[in-house]
């Protein structure tokens, strides 16, 4: 039996829910710009998340430096072994999910690569809780789970060839496995208080950066493209708006909020992302897909509903 986690206060609890808003808010818009990116430049998903790991690395030590100017203390030092277990874990989680999100991005669009992502994320969240930290799913958990396995089936099975292809919702759910491991890892973690989600997120895009520069070579590091200043620019967002920001946001928030609670706001994402590849990108949205995404979507919504009751 885990240890029962110290109730945070209201106000701690108000902040990290607006974190959360403004970071699933963000994350909507890092595929629309990696989008963006494929259009314009041969630069990869790989390159694009080493990029997103160099700059936003780059932005948090600024950060980091401007804090320690300041005399700004950090939050309270943590055990070694728990520093580490949390920089390894969220970092190498964060690659495989960022890098195979790009990648879904690439292979079968924006709206259905993220749907399925964030989709997915909560309910492998569920299963984890219950395998990790002896969370009971309970019936109507199990419904949910289920639904949301359907909605997979219709998106991949329902879709047209050209619009929902299924190494990218391979890839997508890899991505949801890595956005699950984060999450998890953050809820596991923050039980108990301690660690500094700037440092954290700061050390975590190190791990990132340097596990992808290998790759990121052999698949081209550099992009070749005739807009080069545009291509500059969306890196520049990509790094300090939904990848600076929004993970620090969003990892200060998951350690004082439930993970049903998480996984309800998280749902701004695929709502954002969805409504900026129809009406900005041209994507089109099948009958199966919207029917898909609706199934997904709503399992995901009685699963945090079930989930809070059984708080």
């Amino acid at each position: 039996m885990p240890a029962p986690a110290v109730a945070p206060a209201p106000g701690r609890v108000g902040r990290s829910l607006l974190y959360l808003i403004v970071a699933g808010a963000a994350w909507g818009t890092a595929g629309a710009a990696a989008s963006l990116v494929f259009q314009v430049s041969d630069l990869g998903p790989l390159s694009l998340s080493f990029w997103r790991c160099a700059g936003g690395l780059a932005l948090l030590l600024g950060a980091l430096a401007l804090r320690a100017r300041r005399g700004v203390p950090a939050r309270a030092a943590e055990p070694r072994k728990r520093t580490l277990v949390r920089i390894l874990g969220t970092g190498i989680g964060l690659t495989v999910f960022q890098s195979a999100y790009f990648a879904a991005v690439q292979q079968t669009g924006l709206a259905v690569a993220t749907v399925v992502t964030l989709g997915a994320g909560p309910v492998l969240i569920a299963v984890g809780a219950r395998l990790t930290m002896g969370e009971r799913l309970g019936r109507g958990g199990l419904l949910a789970v289920l639904g949301a396995l359907g909605g997979l089936l219709v998106l991949v099975l329902g879709g047209e060839g050209e619009t929902v292809r299924p190494l990218g919702i391979v890839l997508a759910l890899l991505s949801a496995a890595g956005y699950a491991a984060i999450t998890l890892l953050a809820r596991w973690l923050g039980r108990d208080g301690g660690g500094d989600s700037l440092a954290t997120t700061a050390w975590a895009f190190a791990v990132g950066a340097v596990g992808l520069l290998p790759i990121a070579l052999a698949e081209g590091l550099l992009p070749h493209t005739e807009d080069l200043a545009r291509v500059v620019w969306l890196l520049l967002y990509v790094a300090a708006v939904p990848t600076a920001l929004a993970y620090v946001l969003y990892f200060a928030g998951a350690a004082a909020v439930r993970a049903a609670t998480v996984s309800v706001i998280m749902l701004l994402e695929p709502v954002s992302a969805a409504v900026i590849a129809v009406l900005l990108l041209g994507e089109q949205l099948t009958g199966a897909t919207v029917l898909g995404t609706a199934l997904l979507l709503t399992a995901v919504a009685g699963l945090a509903l079930t989930e809070m009751r059984g708080v």
